[in-house]
């Protein structure tokens, strides 16, 4: 019984702080991608594939979290 709870908690750290991490990734390149837009507007796509890379981020700890829980 206890492991289980063990492993409840880690796979909801796992979870929680990746998704945390990702929050705060892509909340300062959002920032600066803003002001980067504001003086090219070109560089749109850029922008928009640089806020998506923090994502795997939180992918990869759902991921983690899986495998742990299926032990």
């Amino acid at each position: 019984m206890e492991a289980k709870v063990l492993m409840a908690f880690a796979a909801a750290l796992s979870m929680g702080l990746s998704a945390l991490a990702t929050g705060w990734a892509q909340s300062r390149i959002g920032a600066a991608g803003a002001g980067a837009l504001a003086e090219k507007p070109e560089l749109t796509a850029t922008v928009i594939i640089m806020v998506a890379i923090p994502e795997t981020m939180a992918i990869l700890g759902f991921v983690i979290a899986a495998m742990i829980l299926m032990l």
